[in-house]
């Protein structure tokens, strides 16, 4: 791949697409994938845009992604050596996830957005889109799987976590860092993550997944209310891997339904697996069928479980691809 590299820029909407609605009231996704890169100068790939959605990246769904990653595929089949996808920010390290669990190919696949939308001083839409473009159309991005793209910074989607409702910041791998970043209009990325398991889910299959962040003197309930409306769940527990003893009955029952699988609400740090012994703890609920998450975040292990299940895995498959996913920071 050369300076005449084709990059394809997907845009979704989201803040980095968005300009004030009616007079007096807030911003809302308004601009084109054309009008995204209209500002950008001076890099050597040739463009080519694609209106895919106009919407806020709270509006995002699991359909929305998948169709996207088929229109990824059928524009690197055509010709494209690298991609990127502009979307809002509060659902990007999901989003992303979701597109690395998908992604099989060896072009680079790139999310980005923006914190500040077009209208404040200080927009940082160009600059991420600049840097995103770059990235997408290097041959060191290539065999990486999903990346996200922000503040000069190339992260894994793995990993990468919004940790800031506005700061431009906002995006942080937590335990690894960022695998690379853009500088001087070079991209240099000299760590290189493992690529996961892919998971192809079947589009007939209609699958909900719930998330409990555990509480201090949680009973159990919520866990029982969602455990009867899901098909698989996850909770996200102090520490560890640690729930009050008196949600442990709830979570056991459920367990043995279908596939409840255990975090950290920290965000960072494994789920450990025989530390503790005490009822509540991770040796327990482990003892009790439930799949431990390892490394990854409760917002991650919900995209995982829900793929897998819309794929038709059951609870050993399950387990069994968490425990590859999860078990290392690979």
């Amino acid at each position: 791949m050369g300076s005449t590299a084709r990059v394809a820029v997907f845009s979704l909407g989201g803040t980095i697409a968005m300009t004030p609605g009616t007079p007096g009231g807030g911003v809302v996704p308004a601009l084109t994938a054309d009008d995204l890169v209209a500002g950008l100068a001076g890099v050597p790939v040739e463009l080519v845009t694609r209106d895919f959605l106009r919407v806020p990246g709270s509006a995002l769904t699991f359909a929305d992604l998948i169709e996207l990653e088929g229109a990824v595929r059928r524009e690197v089949d055509g010709g494209a050596d690298g991609v990127v996808v502009t979307q809002g920010t509060d659902t990007i390290e999901e989003s992303a996830y979701v597109l690395d669990l998908l992604w099989g190919g060896d072009a680079p696949l790139v999310v980005t957005g923006a914190m500040r939308n077009p209208a404040m001083a200080g927009a940082d839409g160009p600059a991420n889109l600049l840097a995103a473009v770059r990235v997408a159309g290097s041959p060191a991005a290539r065999g990486l799987g999903c990346l996200v793209v922000f503040n000069d910074q190339v992260h894994a989607a793995r990993w990468v976590r919004k940790t800031h409702t506005s700061n431009p910041a906002a995006f942080v791998s937590p335990e690894y860092g960022p695998l690379g970043h853009v500088a001087e209009g070079r991209v240099s990325i000299p760590l290189r993550t493992a690529r996961g398991p892919l998971i192809t889910p079947g589009p007939e299959r209609n699958v909900r997944v719930g998330l409990v962040t555990v509480a201090l003197g949680d009973d159990g309930e919520a866990v029982r209310a969602l455990g009867e409306r899901c098909d698989g769940l996850v909770v996200a527990a102090f520490g560890v891997g640690h729930v009050p003893a008196g949600m442990v009955p709830a979570i056991a029952e459920v367990a043995a339904r279908l596939p409840v699988v255990l975090a950290s609400r920290t965000g960072a740090g494994p789920v450990h697996e025989w530390t503790y012994g005490y009822a509540g703890s991770e040796r327990d609920l482990l003892g009790r069928g439930v799949v431990s998450a390892g490394r990854l975040d409760p917002l991650k292990a919900r995209v995982l479980l829900h793929l897998l299940l819309a794929s038709g895995a059951g609870v050993r498959q399950v387990a069994e691809v968490f425990a590859q996913v999860a078990g290392s920071g690979s």
